[in-house]
């Protein structure tokens, strides 16, 4: 007695295949912009900016404290904050189109709690070491630039590992793909196309401080806000990954 062959459906991609955190972080920036841009008038808007971003000079000038929204508590949230405000929605499209690159690889194999510390952390490098030069500075400071420079450190310390290309994590598109064990941070360095990437890396973000400038320090343009996020990613990365490194 013959069995009826029964074709097996094709399997579908996903139209977004992107971790669902990176999707969530990327819908809150986009919506936090567009009510700033279509719904709050031009005073509001004001006080969201000077509320949630980061300006150096009120970290420890107490003049500042009645200038401005949110009094000391700004003085402590901004250095996380700001990371949710753009300039306008080029600079978010930027981000997000980097973010989607390598905050999603970073995502898959760090798991939401351990990818939303690190991004965390990444933000507040980067503020830190953007107060650190500029301790005095009044222009606020927006963008998600630098947890995106954390994604960065973050998938450089393990794309590369075993003489893999980045592109096989394109083609096998898995959560396990990622989950390839990490040389160590001294290993690493040694691995002449991640000192390559840092230096084209490192090179671009000093054109940006030469050339940038904007009435905004967007997260195209503070160009040690992305060396922060980077450097914090990159020490950051061995404490918090889940897999056994080599």
């Amino acid at each position: 007695m013959s069995v009826p062959h029964i074709q097996t459906p094709p399997r579908r991609e996903p139209a977004v295949n992107l971790p669902g955190v990176v999707v969530a972080l990327l819908l809150v920036f986009a919506a936090i912009h567009a009510i700033r841009e279509y719904l709050l008038g031009p005073t509001t808007e004001a006080e969201v900016l000077f509320l949630f971003s980061f300006i150096p000079a009120r970290v420890f000038d107490p003049s500042w404290y009645g200038l401005l929204p949110g009094a000391e508590g700004a003085r402590i949230w901004s250095f996380l904050t700001y990371a949710f405000l753009h300039a306008d929605w080029m600079h978010l499209i930027f981000n997000g189109l980097w973010m989607a690159a390598f905050g999603s690889a970073v995502a898959y194999r760090f798991g939401t709690s351990r990818f939303l510390i690190y991004s965390a952390a990444g933000a507040i490098g980067g503020s830190l070491l953007h107060f650190g030069v500029h301790p005095d500075s009044t222009v606020p400071m927006v963008g998600a630039s630098a947890a995106v420079s954390a994604h960065m450190a973050g998938a450089a310390r393990f794309v590369f590992a075993g003489g893999r290309s980045p592109m096989a994590f394109r083609q096998n598109r898995s959560a396990a793909a990622y989950r390839y064990p990490a040389p160590s941070l001294a290993d690493a360095v040694r691995d002449r196309r991640v000192l390559t990437f840092l230096g084209v890396w490192f090179g671009l973000n000093l054109l940006f401080g030469i050339f940038g400038s904007n009435t905004i320090a967007s997260g195209a343009i503070a160009w040690e806000a992305h060396i922060g996020g980077f450097v914090v990613g990159l020490l950051l990365f061995s404490l918090l990954d889940p897999v056994e490194s080599r």
